[in-house]
């Protein structure tokens, strides 16, 4: 699936046969308390650090009007985030798993995270914007 904004991933998530729930979890980029003078260049530069996951989240696509209701509803809720990772649970039919199934994908995918273990999931930054990772 081509990516290139939040609301394609939206729009895409409604498309599909099966219904679905999109599990978010909302981290914040740092650096350890020892990082080197390297890994702070680096990180000041774009690259490296470590990922915190702050708050996580489940929604149907139809719960969602658009990235600015996402981000919205973060900032009520949160503290400030520097990247959200967004993952999808597929229902059956027109159902869409409930908030109880999506319970402990939700936190495997918060572990994920902590383990720096991202590959599964679609990244996106507080602009709505897909974040590719090197």
């Amino acid at each position: 699936m081509n990516v290139s904004s939040f609301d394609d991933l939206l729009r895409s998530a409604r498309a599909q046969d099966s219904a679905q729930r999109l599990l978010f979890v909302f981290a914040t980029a740092g650096l350890p308390d020892d990082a080197t003078p390297d890994q702070r260049a680096r990180f000041q530069a774009g690259q490296g650090g470590t990922l915190t996951p702050l708050m996580c989240v489940d929604k149907t696509p139809d719960e969602l009007a658009s990235f600015e209701t996402l981000l919205a509803e973060s900032r009520q809720v949160g503290s400030a985030w520097d990247i959200v990772f967004v993952a999808a649970l597929s229902g059956i039919g027109k159902t869409s798993p409930t908030a109880a199934q999506a319970e402990a994908p939700l936190q495997r995918m918060v572990e994920a995270i902590k383990s720096g273990r991202i590959g599964g999931f679609i990244p996106f930054d507080p602009s709505g914007e897909p974040v590719q990772f090197n």
